[in-house]
């Protein structure tokens, strides 16, 4: 098997965030099929890290995470990409660091490990648990793998993922005044953070908002008596400015919910790799134990989440020589 043909088989065995583990057996019989050990972590009932080791400490570890958002999408290609679910975000930066690990391997470089987690496109609990592993502790170096076209990053933005709830009173609507809307309540809240004007950070640069999901009421002719909406802050500034300007949108009207939170981080690197800062979050904040971390992969972080997400298949094959590169220098 070679990488492309690890990437396909990956990419077509469903692994939306929560439903993990049909990937993670995959993963842990194939690795265990090629002489590594392997642990399975448990993090949830039926959800598990994947942690290999070939036997000696690992010193440095390359790692990403398994699962996908959704909707799912089923391999394809051409001569020059590989589409589907989870092709650059991060099945096929899976197939890539394996394939660099084998390598590494062969030529007699020991000390390596590999870790592939779950909930990475949620609240990192896989990642939380991963930095509580024994091993974490014999580890120098992480290189985490994220679409980054193959560059080194310097840093990464940090991240808010919240929820706001409001509450209100049914009534029906031919009478609002005998109910309370709890849609209109959450509506003038995001407003308010809609309009706001996030100072900009020099380095990592301007932080921003997407609201992503919105839910509630039941019927058009009934006054909603709950609302939600989820959003997704990316950070340049210290998370504890973001925190007060929502809470201060929110007030009484309503309640935040964190899913998780973490602040913009400078990052390890090692000269001879083109260099780049990231706007996404990663895994990287949730391992500090595992050592000094690095962060690096093959793909665009603007085919993710698409329903056009790919990967180069050169991309795919520089993406294993570099990770091979990189554990040399370190």
């Amino acid at each position: 098997m070679n990488v492309f043909e690890l990437t396909r088989e990956l990419i077509n065995i469903p692994s939306l965030t929560g439903d993990e583990l049909a990937v993670g057996q995959y993963l842990a019989r194939f690795l265990g099929e090629r002489g590594f050990r392997v642990e399975r972590q448990e993090v949830a009932p039926d959800r598990f890290n994947v942690i290999a080791t070939t036997g000696a400490s690992p010193r440095i570890v390359l790692s990403t995470h398994m699962d996908t958002v959704p909707e799912f999408i089923e391999f394809s290609e051409d001569d020059e990409f590989i589409y589907g679910r989870g092709s650059c975000d991060a099945k096929g930066i899976i197939a890539a660091q394996i394939f660099a690990a084998e390598r590494l391997r062969a030529e007699g470089i020991e000390d390596i490990g590999l870790l592939f987690t779950v909930d990475e496109e949620r609240g990192s609990i896989g990642a939380a648990a991963a930095n509580k592993h024994s091993l974490a502790r014999e580890c120098r170096y992480l290189i985490n793998g994220e679409p980054t076209d193959n560059r080194l990053a310097a840093g990464t933005k940090g991240a808010v993922q919240v929820s706001i709830v409001t509450e209100g009173r049914a009534a029906h609507s031919a009478y609002p005044e005998a109910g309370e809307s709890a849609i209109e309540k959450l509506l003038d809240i995001l407003e308010t953070i809609r309009n706001w004007e996030w100072p900009e950070d020099g380095y990592f640069g301007a932080t921003t908002c997407n609201i992503g999901v919105l839910e509630g009421g039941t019927r058009p002719n009934v006054i909603a008596d709950s609302a939600r909406a989820e959003l997704q802050l990316r950070l340049g500034i210290d998370i504890e400015q973001v925190k007060r300007v929502l809470e201060a949108a929110v007030g009484t009207r309503g309640r935040l919910e964190y899913a998780s939170a973490n602040n913009p981080m400078r990052l390890f690197t090692v000269p001879g790799f083109e260099p780049c800062i990231v706007r996404f979050a990663t895994d990287i904040p949730y391992l500090p134990a595992w050592g000094r971390a690095l962060l690096i992969g093959p793909g665009s972080i603007l085919d993710a989440h698409t329903d056009h997400e790919r990967i180069s298949k050169r991309e795919l094959n520089q993406a294993v020589e570099l990770y091979v590169d990189l554990v040399k220098r370190l």
